[in-house]
């Protein structure tokens, strides 16, 4: 198995798609409606202005592995004064390439693109299954953090 890996273009975006959805029901969400459309005009808008970006890995040409993240901007802050900070989301392996260090080579690979792009800081909503790799990576709990639901 030789793994490559390189940033997600636009003609991938179906299976990059169905993969986020499949990583959406994997850690629990029971929705019913077609999440597809939302995420196609999220990813095309947000890769063509540089505000999305996705490595991804693949064995042949086959997608196993997907990374992506989001570049925001907020008022400067003291913990981040440049107030530019990375959400990082679509973190997702295929179960049989699990535990071969697919998933830690893309979280290097996306976090160097937060840090070309001048992020303060990298923030993520971690499944259960993730939390052992970004901990692991160097990645802290922030107890502050609070979520209003509309």
């Amino acid at each position: 198995m030789k793994i490559s890996y390189r940033k997600l273009t636009v003609s991938e975006l179906d299976i990059f798609i169905k993969m986020r959805i499949n990583q959406l029901r994997e850690e629990g969400a029971n929705k019913k409606f077609d999440l597809e459309p939302a995420l196609r005009d999220y990813y095309t808008r947000h890769m063509t202005d540089g505000t999305f970006i996705s490595w991804i890995a693949l064995d042949n040409e086959k997608i196993v592995g997907t990374s992506g993240i989001s570049i925001v901007e907020k008022p400067p802050y003291f913990g981040c004064p440049s107030g530019k900070i990375g959400l990082l989301s679509s973190m997702f392996t295929v179960k049989s390439y699990r535990r071969k260090g697919i998933a830690k080579e893309l979280l290097s690979r996306i976090v160097n693109e937060a840090r070309e792009k001048g992020c303060g800081t990298i923030q993520i909503t971690a499944s259960s299954m993730g939390v052992y790799l970004y901990s692991d990576f160097g990645f802290v709990k922030n107890n502050n953090f609070m979520q209003y639901k509309l």
